[in-house]
């Protein structure tokens, strides 16, 4: 069987191996003689031609010699010849200012006080403790709305270079709800410190806000849920909303509406935010006539604040939250706002900040879309609107007892988190010194509230928060001291006086630091300050 196996078969071996293998290689450039010779008058040096053929492929062209620095400098031309620009020698970015208006001289009118508003009666109640409150709807004053905000300002010959006009407050002076800052159809006492309407939700915020530290200022239901209901009353007189809101939030609306306020209603005790009702109260409890019901806020220090929505803020780094120095650099507060009449008043038009995006889509998140899967808000959300404050909080009392902390990490309000409204002219990142939180009072047909700032208060907060704080006098230091509200209207006052005197320096500096007859109307006042040549006069409709 092995034998009949097929073997295999070797090849034949070729005959010849010169018709496989090259006979002589080309000589190629490589191998070209280093030194010529007059055999090859064309060679050149191979370290020659392999330099060229990198400058062929770098592209680089043979760097010339500079002098030395001695040199340069002995010619005089060591500025022209520094390759890399002197960072000295950059100029800064220029800062931000106020917008300048051309305006007509002031009227004799101009420099007269300024003036409250007209009150007419409209009706009067009883409170729970029998005191007959007298309400009044208010007249001949603006209100803040369409995207503008207003304040009352006055001729002052000490400010010429800003056109005379500053600051200045009406009376009722002191902490109170604003007439200018409210919905139509509500009703105030004189001085401002009860409210009510017949119409549906309105709310009006104080001529007050916060920025930072701890505030406290209570409220007390003079009309609203009934505590006995006798038999044929109805349940309930009105309702009634307490808490804070920011200047963006809407004023024909409840506290607690939109992501811009933060309120407390009365049904239930139940903590309102963005339209959502949860329970905060214990089961049974409520807010009725007669309560009282205390409100503290407290906010970071605005050094921390800035660091946040600029997007520096470092948990570790920033964990402890002082106060500035004394030599720290102040905000750059920037007053867009021009004169304008309105029958018997002077204010000072501003452009208001308006809802943003961003917090539309979280209070209202859509289904499809990039606005399903927001990253919830913190202090490093890369949105600057949904950046949140740490330590911050909202705590309720209710008849002088703690009933708990409803919110924490509230939202930030500095630029860029809040923003003017385009549409009317505002500008991105400003800020006009207005912004904060607000103490804001909601009512709803027949609902009153009577609001009291301090610093005699119904009920104080407890000995503990009073001894850390200062409500009633004690020692407290720094932003952990616990203030009383109305403290807030001084110090606004001295912040808007600060602010005209930067500005009418700023401006005088623009004029050659010297003071224009504004009277004259020269050529050069008419070329510094491009605008509106006359104050208009405003008209609202109710």
């Amino acid at each position: 069987m092995a034998s009949e196996a097929v073997s295999p078969q070797r090849e034949p071996t070729p005959s010849s191996l010169h018709s496989t293998l090259p006979q002589k290689r080309s000589l190629e450039d490589d191998h070209s003689p280093a030194v010529s010779s007059p055999l090859n008058p064309e060679s050149k040096p191979q370290k020659v031609q392999v330099q060229i053929e990198e400058n062929q492929v770098t592209g680089r062209e043979k760097r010339a010699k500079k002098d030395s620095l001695k040199k340069r400098e002995s010619k005089g031309t060591s500025d022209s010849a520094r390759a890399t620009p002197d960072p000295r020698q950059q100029e800064p970015p220029e800062e931000l200012g106020p917008v300048r208006y051309k305006l007509a001289h002031p009227k004799p009118t101009d420099f007269e006080l300024s003036r409250g508003p007209v009150f007419t009666s409209h009706h009067e109640v009883q409170d729970p403790e029998g005191r007959t409150i007298e309400f009044f709807e208010t007249s001949d004053h603006v209100y803040n709305k369409k995207s503008f905000h207003y304040t009352h300002c006055i001729a002052d010959p000490a400010f010429p270079s800003m056109f005379y006009y500053r600051n200045t407050e009406p009376p009722p002076f002191g902490a109170h709800m604003s007439f200018e800052d409210a919905a139509s159809h509500m009703f105030f006492d004189r001085n401002g410190m009860h409210v009510t309407s017949d119409k549906g939700f309105r709310m009006s915020r104080a001529n007050i806000a916060v920025r930072e530290g701890r505030w406290y200022w209570e409220c007390k239901i003079t009309r609203g849920i009934l505590k006995e209901r006798k038999e044929g009353e109805p349940d309930s007189h009105g309702h009634v909303r307490v808490g804070f809101a920011r200047r963006e939030a809407s004023l024909d609306a409840p506290v607690g509406f939109d992501a811009y306020s933060y309120g407390i209603r009365d049904v239930s005790g139940q903590k309102v935010h963005m339209s959502r009702p949860k329970d905060f109260f214990p089961p049974g409890e409520e807010v009725k006539e007669g309560d009282v019901i205390g409100l503290e806020i407290q906010l970071p220090s605005e050094r921390l604040h800035r660091k946040i929505v600029q997007g520096q803020y470092n948990p570790v780094v920033d964990l402890a939250d002082d106060e500035e120095p004394d030599q720290a650099e102040a905000p750059n507060i920037i007053r867009d706002r021009i004169p304008i009449r309105f029958k018997a008043h002077i204010y000072f038009e501003k452009i208001d900040y308006h809802p943003t995006k961003e917090l539309e889509e979280l209070m209202n998140p859509s289904p499809v879309g990039p606005g399903r899967n927001l990253e919830a808000p913190n202090p490093n959300h890369p949105v600057p609107a949904l950046r949140t404050l740490p330590n911050s909080y909202i705590k309720i009392y209710k008849n002088g007892v703690l009933m708990g902390t409803p919110w924490t990490d509230l939202l930030a309000f500095l630029p860029p988190a809040s923003k003017q409204a385009q549409q009317t002219g505002g500008r991105d990142a400003l800020d006009d010194g207005s912004l904060g939180y607000y103490p804001a009072v909601s009512v709803f047909r027949g609902g009153a509230v009577e609001v009291n700032f301090g610093p005699n208060f119904w009920y104080p907060p407890p000995a503990e928060d009073a001894e850390m704080g200062g409500v009633d006098g004690s020692s407290g230091k720094g932003l952990n001291k616990l203030r009383a509200m109305y403290e807030r209207y001084d110090e606004q006052i001295v912040e808007d006086i600060v602010y005209d005197i930067v500005d009418e320096v700023g401006f005088w500096m623009q004029d050659g630091q010297k003071i224009i007859d504004r009277s004259a109307r020269d050529e050069k006042a008419e070329t510094v300050a491009p605008g509106r040549e006359e104050i208009k006069e405003l008209v609202q409709d109710d």
